[in-house]
């Protein structure tokens, strides 16, 4: 029994030393929490330095304007332009009527092929036969007053010199059969007058053409030089009629792109009833002179139209194309500033400051600018620069969108387009279509 509670005792002994009192376990729990809390406290504030280092470095690079750069590009080494152009009729005339009356018949419609002095209509003017009738029996009278006249002055010249007449008598008579004279040669003249009138009573076609229009119809009534008057008391021409052998293209140049004007002038020209096909037009004639209002010029071009597949009237598309200049430089329109002191360009030097530089811009080239003074192929322009970007000022170069911006590489020489010799060129603005060609001396309606 006693050796039993000994060795309890023992066991008791040893459990005693593995396991410390409640005490010691509170103390050791407290500095492991308090260990934790100290090692959570130091990751918070090295977490909390560095967010707010990476705030400041963040506000500092957004305090710098950030900016995309390009590099002034040379010129394109072709000219590109496209205008709208009207397509008119070689000749096109309206016809009108020269004496009233009524349509009695027309004999071509719209579309019909005439030649010159073919018959469009004929007029009924039962006004204009009187009168050319009256004229006629006026003229009759006349020549019988004139024959008496003589015979009257025959009969006083023979009795001059007698004392049956005097000397004035004898002048009377022949200064009355001189006037006489002058009656017929008038009525004469009346008569001729309305016999030309009477040709008018036929419309016939001026040229060898199409008719374009036809606005007289069988019973309309017409004025003299005014063509057909409807309810309202509005004229028209009675046809029209146009020449169509060849074709007057009108192109309005602007004043930007008058240097691409020469006799080799050509443009392909393109038409909406025809997508797929283009048309070659020639240079013909420009007016050299500049619309105060549009600040284009008129170019006359010309082309050939056998088959009649073009009409007058039409509009088309003309693309011209003219050697550029490789050796200038061009900047897209955004990149420039305009401010009160001139227009600007912003450079960006080796310390990424911004320099405004003065710069001289020569030809509109459509989207781009072609740059004569202020630039070097090495500069580092800024490309849609802000209002408020101030000379100095530190900027921060960020990569440009592709396929938006200019290239941002430094470009690379470029080599000069060379260009066939001018000297050479015909210098005839009045040329015409080899084929049928109107006389040179041949004016045009646009």
């Amino acid at each position: 029994m006693s050796a039993q509670n000994n060795g309890s005792h023992d066991q008791n002994g040893v459990h005693g030393t593995q396991n410390p009192p409640p005490a010691n376990r509170r103390k050791l729990g407290l500095i492991i929490v308090a260990g934790v809390a100290g090692v959570l406290a130091v990751v918070g504030i090295v977490q909390r330095h560095s967010h707010y280092m990476d705030l400041a470095q963040e506000t500092a690079v957004n305090a710098t304007p950030a900016v995309q750069v390009i590099y002034p590009q040379p010129g394109p080494n072709e000219r590109k332009l496209s205008l709208p152009a009207n397509i008119a009729a070689w000749y096109q005339a309206p016809i009108y009527a020269q004496v009233s009356g009524y349509v009695k018949m027309w004999y071509k419609d719209f579309g019909a092929q005439v030649k010159a002095g073919d018959m469009l209509a004929e007029i009924d003017t039962p006004g204009l036969d009187a009168q050319y009738a009256a004229a006629k029996a006026n003229l009759n009278v006349a020549q019988a007053r004139y024959k008496l006249a003589q015979i009257t002055a025959k009969r006083w010249k023979a009795l001059q010199g007698t004392q049956a007449v005097s000397q004035q008598e004898v002048d009377v008579q022949a200064a009355n059969a001189e006037a006489q004279k002058a009656q017929v040669e008038a009525a004469e003249h009346e008569v001729e007058r309305f016999a030309a009138l009477e040709g008018f009573k036929r419309i016939v076609a001026p040229f060898d053409g199409i008719v374009t229009s036809r606005f007289a119809d069988v019973g309309d009534y017409v004025n003299a030089g005014r063509g057909d008057v409807d309810a309202r008391g509005n004229a028209t021409e009675l046809f029209s009629v146009a020449d169509v052998h060849a074709m007057r293209v009108f192109v309005a140049v602007p004043q930007d792109y008058a240097d691409i004007i020469s006799p080799r002038l050509e443009a392909d020209l393109s038409i909406p009833q025809y997508p797929d096909r283009t048309f070659k037009a020639k240079f013909l004639a420009t007016a050299t002179a500049f619309n105060a209002s549009t600040r284009t010029v008129t170019t006359e071009l010309t082309i050939d139209n056998k088959s009649g597949e073009l009409w007058p009237n039409s509009y088309a598309t003309a693309h011209f194309k003219a050697p550029g200049d490789p050796d200038m430089l061009i900047l897209p329109e955004g990149a420039l500033v305009f401010r009160a002191e001139g227009t600007q360009v912003a450079v960006v030097d080796d310390s990424d400051h911004v320099h405004l530089v003065n710069v001289t811009v020569g030809t509109n080239l459509g989207t781009t600018l072609q740059i004569l003074r202020g630039v070097k192929k090495t500069d580092r322009i800024i490309n849609n620069p802000s209002a408020g970007l101030l000379d100095g000022q530190k900027v921060r170069v960020v990569k440009g969108t592709p396929g938006y911006n200019m290239p941002s590489k430094k470009p690379q020489p470029a080599v000069k387009a060379t260009t066939a010799d001018d000297s050479h060129a015909k210098d005839d603005t009045r040329a015409m279509p080899e084929d049928n060609a109107p006389p040179p001396e041949a004016g045009g309606r646009q």
